[in-house]
């Protein structure tokens, strides 16, 4: 993101540089900082970087405590089930709604780049460029059933799950069964099967939070 860009503006700037250290766990759960400090690391007033906090306290990223700037907002297992239910049936709406379309193959192309460059990256071991391609493929679908409210409110819950699904990325087993799940979903979206790709992906998804939840379970962490 560029300064240079007339169309940002410093709060804009400061909610993402932000965000990204809370979601790549540069700033883990617990983390605390004032707003000075946090305008000299990202080099700019601190006016910007309270109405950026403001955003992010509405995003439940972090807890803004007055004149002691803001503290990052950890997840708990209930979090996590509670977060992982509603995207589970947001998703499988999203599903069902693209289905019934029956989308074409360059409609689903971002979603079959996406299935093959997690192929890629778990053949090379690389499971940041996993997470990141996982990622795009769940966006995509939600973005391609074309509801902006049923995206919204998906965004508003992804950054939480986001950040449990780094923290744990080196904790789980390795995730082979994504892509085959992933391209049995392809399979039933082509096919025009609106229940079928809607239990694949609950599937799909569920497998995914017993995977997470067990980590919390088997290191005992309250919370991450």
């Amino acid at each position: 993101m560029s300064l240079a860009n007339p169309s940002t503006s410093l709060v804009d700037i400061a909610y993402e540089q932000i965000r990204r250290r809370i979601l790549d766990n540069v700033w883990p759960p617990g983390h605390r900082a004032l707003e000075q400090e946090i305008a000299l690391v990202l080099g700019m007033s601190r006016t910007p970087i309270r109405e950026a906090l403001v955003r992010l306290q509405n995003d439940g990223l972090v807890e803004v405590v007055p004149r002691h700037g803001m503290r990052v907002l950890a997840v708990s297992p209930a979090d996590m089930r509670e977060i992982y239910e509603i995207l589970t049936a947001l998703e499988c709406m999203a599903a069902e709604i693209v289905a019934h379309r029956k989308p074409s193959e360059d409609e689903l192309q971002p979603l079959i780049q996406a299935t093959a460059d997690m192929d890629l990256a778990l053949a090379k071991d690389d499971l940041d460029a996993w997470a990141v391609a996982d990622e795009r493929f769940h966006a995509a679908l939600v973005e391609l059933c074309g509801n902006r409210q049923l995206a919204a409110t998906v965004w508003n819950y992804w950054d939480r799950a986001h950040r449990a699904r780094m923290f744990s990325l080196r904790l789980r087993p390795k995730p082979v069964n994504s892509t085959q799940e992933h391209m049995a979903l392809l399979e039933r979206l082509r096919a025009g099967d609106a229940v079928g790709a809607s239990q694949v992906n609950r599937h799909h998804r569920e497998r995914a939070s017993r995977e997470l939840l067990q980590i919390f379970e088997q290191f005992k962490l309250a919370q991450m």
